[in-house]
C-alpha cells in the first residue's frame, strides 16, 4: 500500500517522520469510555490478559467489574455424574476468577451462573458498563459465528464499547494507539476516545485512513486530526498493517447488531488485527 500524510508528500515509509498528529475535535466525548469496565474470564491466559488491559486502560477512580460465567445447563446430559461434575465446573470458575484476583487484586470479583455471552450482556446492562472486555480465543470470524463465541457475539450485540484483547507485542500497553478515521460521526467519536486516552496514559496516537472507505471524506478527516496517515486499499486491509507496530486498534462501530453487524468493518478488523481492538460504540 501506498502511504502519505495528508497534507504532506508521500513519505514513502509507514510511519512517516512528521509532527505527530494533533486532534481537532473536542476529546471531552471520549473521556468516559473507560468508567465502567467489565470483564469476562475463563481458565485461559488470553481472559487474564483482558483483566490486566482492563485495568490498565480504567478511569482513574472509575469501577472494574470481574464476571465468571458458571454454565451448569451442561452437565444436564451427564447423569448420574451430573453432582460431581457441576462441582467440577463451579470449582474451574472459583478458580478463574482467583487467578484473576491474583492479576489484578482491585475490583469486583464474582461468579454468575449463565452463558458466557449472556452473562457478559446481561451483566454489562446490570452495572451499565461502559466497556466490556474479553480475550481474544483466536477463534475466525465465519467460525465465530457459527459457535456462538463471547467476541463475536459481544461484537454484535453488546449495549457499550468491546475491547477484544491480545497479548501485546511491546512491554509497554499501549505505546502506539491506532484509530481508523474515515470522517464520519463514528469515526470521530472513536478519535476522541484514541486522544483521551493516549494523553492520559502517554501513548502515541495515529489515526489512519483508507482512500477506498465507502464513507472516505478527506475535507471530514482533515477535521478531526492533524497529519492523518491515508492509505490506498480497503479500511480492513489499512488498519490491520498498520496495527502490526500498534498495542491497540481503535474504531468506531456504526451501532449495527445481529446479522445486520456480520461482516461490518469494526467486526472483521476484530478478528484480524495482530494486536489488542477496541470497537467503540455509543452507549
Amino acid at each position: 500500500m501506498e502511504s502519505n500524510v495528508s497534507g504532506n508528500e508521500p513519505s514513502g515509509t509507514a510511519w512517516p517522520a512528521a509532527p505527530p498528529p494533533e486532534p481537532r475535535i473536542d476529546l471531552a466525548p471520549g473521556r468516559t469510555t473507560f468508567a465502567r469496565v467489565l470483564v469476562g474470564v475463563d481458565s485461559t491466559e488470553a481472559s487474564l490478559e483482558a483483566v490486566r488491559q482492563g485495568e490498565r486502560l480504567r478511569d482513574p477512580g472509575g469501577s472494574l467489574d470481574v464476571v465468571t460465567a458458571l454454565e451448569l445447563a451442561v452437565t444436564a446430559q451427564a447423569g448420574f455424574a451430573a453432582t460431581p461434575a457441576a462441582a467440577q465446573l463451579e470449582a474451574e470458575a472459583q478458580e478463574a476468577l482467583e487467578a484473576a484476583r491474583k492479576a489484578v487484586p482491585g475490583g469486583s470479583f464474582r461468579v454468575v451462573e449463565g452463558r458466557a455471552d449472556q452473562v457478559l450482556l446481561d451483566e454489562a446492562r446490570a452495572v451499565d458498563a461502559t466497556l466490556v472486555a474479553v480475550g481474544s480465543h483466536e477463534i475466525s470470524r465465519p467460525v465465530g459465528i457459527a459457535l456462538g463465541s463471547v467476541a463475536t457475539t459481544l461484537l454484535h450485540t453488546a449495549p457499550c464499547s468491546v475491547l477484544l484483547a491480545r497479548e501485546p507485542q511491546q512491554e509497554a500497553f499501549p505505546r502506539r494507539i491506532v484509530v481508523g478515521v474515515d470522517g464520519s460521526a463514528e469515526a470521530e467519536l472513536a478519535a476522541a476516545v484514541a486522544f483521551a486516552l493516549g494523553e492520559r496514559i502517554g501513548a502515541e496516537v495515529w489515526p489512519v485512513a483508507a482512500r477506498d472507505g465507502k464513507d472516505f471524506d478527506i475535507s471530514a478527516v482533515d477535521g478531526i486530526a492533524t497529519n492523518v496517515l491515508v492509505e490506498d486499499g480497503s479500511p480492513v486491509d489499512a488498519l490491520v498493517a498498520a496495527a502490526a507496530e500498534a498495542g491497540l486498534l481503535v474504531v468506531g462501530s456504526r451501532g449495527l447488531t445481529g446479522v445486520r453487524a456480520l461482516g461490518s468493518v469494526s467486526e472483521r478488523v476484530a478478528h484480524q488485527a495482530p494486536c489488542s481492538v477496541l470497537v467503540v460504540r455509543r452507549p
